[in-house]
């Protein structure tokens, strides 16, 4: 079966996003870099892609030129088992000029998005009181960062 492997389209710093992303993500590491020749189209010598590995998954980046930037349509889902991985993965994302948005969300130095997610935040939600699921769902939607303890605490009535 063909695997497959998300291509990611920067400007120029396809080379420095996967360096950070490496840093962030543990069992990681930058596999190929490759650079653009006489042929071009961009200037010989400059990156023109990067291979690497987050913790098993392997991406492409490319410097390509501005033409093309992230949007929201498309984001990477880290699932993070409870509030510490959340919390840690939260920081370094948005470090440097991230942004926080809603709901888990958020965009990196580069405009990529995220969605950092804890695990347990699935049961809270999908509670079989619908009271309850629906107390943690009002309070889910007015964070940035998911906070399990207030997703609690909102699903309790507190």
């Amino acid at each position: 079966m063909p695997r497959i492997t998300p291509n990611l389209w920067f400007d120029t710093q396809s080379k420095e996003a996967a360096e950070f992303y490496c840093s962030v993500f543990p069992n990681s590491k930058i596999t190929k870099v490759t650079y653009y020749g006489e042929a071009g189209p961009r200037q010989a010598g400059t990156v023109m892609t990067v291979d690497f590995v987050l913790d098993g998954q392997a991406y492409t980046a490319i410097d390509g030129g501005p033409e093309f930037t992230f949007c929201e349509a498309v984001s990477f889902l880290v699932n993070c088992d409870g509030q510490q991985e959340v919390d840690y993965y939260w920081e370094k994302l948005t470090a440097d000029g991230g942004q926080e948005v809603q709901c888990g969300w958020l965009k990196d130095r580069f405009g990529l998005s995220w969605q950092i997610w804890p695990v347990q935040a699935d049961e809270i939600l999908g509670d079989p009181d619908q009271e309850r699921a629906t107390r943690a769902m009002r309070a889910m939607l007015g964070q940035k960062k998911i906070d399990l303890a207030a997703l609690r605490a909102a699903a309790e009535g507190a």
